[in-house]
């Protein structure tokens, strides 16, 4: 229980504390024009309020995200606690931070044309490629989870009426159905209508499930941290937990959604909300939900290996509806598992809806016209029915990956961005050495990278962060040798 509640300061200093931090260094102007001013359309650059932003922000970063993967990380035991905390405050919530700000200081830009102001366009190119493949799994990813989810509570009837598989068909069809209509309408139609009460009712959840440990004694249950992994399959802690834990302590997806929200600020001042803090309420979620998972299947009695009951439960999806109908019943439950079924969607939505403007950027389409927009639309969704055939757990590792070595190029951008401002760019250096040496290192060792020997892929995904860090003070040097203006 003192793990849990060290865990939950430490995100409420980043909330109050650290968050200023970071918004001190990009020198917030609250004069600048933003683009919503200058490029309005109707269409994707409409003006938000912040609060109303904010909201949209949290549901689109967030979706199944942050409560899939705290209920996978769960199984490595209190550890998943600060790399959750930590990640979120120092490298998450600051990559969002930073992605946001550039995104709004470049007229509402998307990740690659950011990437490729500061670091070129060979690294813009490829940045390209790997949001695209990135965007369109987040979109399949979150096609698959809510059907999941939502097969646990459909009728009999409807079960019984459909062949073996046809529920979990019957809601995926519905889903991508909506992605189809939300995908090309303007922004203001939908999204900033339906997606801020979303974004209430996903904390509002979150908000329950913290409540449902302290009502039902669970608190008392959540173990302690220490130096033994519990992971049932005897998994190592990294780069594993730091991989399957993205959303909710770091993710790159994040900043290729915060253009979207850059392209409706009114003003540059709400920036630590409607990024860093988002991220912030992101972790929150995450933090409880490992909690809940870690508790509902620990015996403190059996010792910290009983969490192999976590793993024995089932996919996520299943053990989501096993808490959320324990902790509220039938009703609750149902109401409860509805909510974690619907929320995600936005996210999925989103994601192609970006997916569709980083292809407008690199071709240079005008997205007014709607025959524009179903243009690139259709293809993106004959590419997302291809992906809903390939097994979740082989999506979600490739996901996971591609998420935080997005993060990777969002972190090394920020880092020049405030180098060349002669600003303290350490708040986006350390983060981005320790996540290119944790992408890199992944990739080498892991069953769906290039299955190296701990002994061998350790030093080369080593020797790349090296590499990087080379790079980047080349960089340095070349800016202290020819100043900004």
């Amino acid at each position: 229980m003192v793990t849990f509640f060290v865990a939950f300061v430490i995100l409420l200093f980043g909330y109050f504390i650290y968050a200023k931090v970071v918004e001190k260094y990009f020198v917030v102007n609250p004069n600048f024009v933003t683009p919503v001013h200058t490029k309005a359309d109707g269409v994707d650059y409409v003006p938000l309020s912040d609060r109303k932003a904010t909201l949209i922000q949290f549901i689109s970063i967030a979706g199944t995200g942050p409560i899939f993967g705290a209920i996978l990380g769960a199984m490595w035991g209190p550890a998943a606690f600060f790399w959750i905390v930590l990640g979120c405050v120092f490298a998450g919530a600051t990559h969002d931070y930073v992605s946001g700000m550039l995104s709004l200081r470049q007229g509402g830009a998307t990740l690659a044309e950011m990437v490729g102001s500061e670091l070129g366009n060979t690294i813009k190119t490829v940045c390209r490629v790997v949001m695209v493949f990135l965007l369109m799994m987040v979109a399949a990813v979150f096609t698959m989870s809510p059907a999941d989810i939502l097969v646990t509570i459909s009728p009999n009837a409807l079960v019984e009426a459909l062949p073996a598989g046809g529920a979990r068909w019957f809601w995926i069809v519905l889903i991508v159905g909506y992605f189809g209509v939300a995908t090309v309408i303007p922004i203001n139609k939908l999204i900033a209508k339906l997606y801020p009460v979303f974004g209430v009712g996903m904390i509002l959840l979150g908000a329950g499930m913290a409540v449902m440990l302290f009502v039902t004694g669970a608190i008392s249950r959540v173990p302690e941290f220490s130096f033994v992994n519990p992971h049932p399959a005897g998994r190592s802690l990294w780069p594993y937990l730091f991989i399957t834990i993205a959303c909710g302590a770091i993710s790159g997806f994040h900043a290729t959604q915060s253009p979207l929200m850059a392209r409706c600020m009114a003003n540059e001042t709400g920036g630590r909300n409607v990024f860093y803090r988002a991220m912030i309420f992101e972790g929150f979620l995450a933090l409880i939900w490992a909690a809940v998972a870690m508790t509902f299947f620990y015996n403190p009695a059996a010792g910290i290996s009983a969490l192999e009951g976590l793993g024995m439960a089932g996919p996520p999806a299943v053990v989501v509806s096993v808490i959320s109908f324990a902790y509220f019943g039938v009703i609750g439950g149902v109401i409860a598992v509805i909510c974690i079924g619907i929320f995600p969607i936005s996210t999925g939505d989103t994601a192609l809806r970006v997916c569709r403007l980083a292809i407008a950027d690199a071709f240079k389409m005008d997205q007014g016209p709607i025959l524009n927009r179903f243009k690139v639309s259709i293809p993106l969704f004959i590419v997302l029915v291809s992906l809903l055939f390939i097994d979740f757990g082989i999506l979600w590792r490739y996901f996971a990956w591609l998420n935080q070595t997005l993060a990777v190029f969002t972190l090394w951008t920020g880092a020049v961005y405030l180098a060349k401002r002669r600003s303290n760019h350490w708040i986006c250096t350390i983060p981005a050495v320790f996540m290119t040496f944790l992408t890199q290192s992944y990739i080498m060792v892991a069953t769906e990278g290039l299955r190296l020997p701990h002994a061998i892929g350790m030093p080369i995904g080593g020797l790349i962060t090296i590499a990087c860090i080379v790079a980047f003070a080349r960089k340095c040097k070349s800016l202290s040798d020819n100043p900004l203006s």
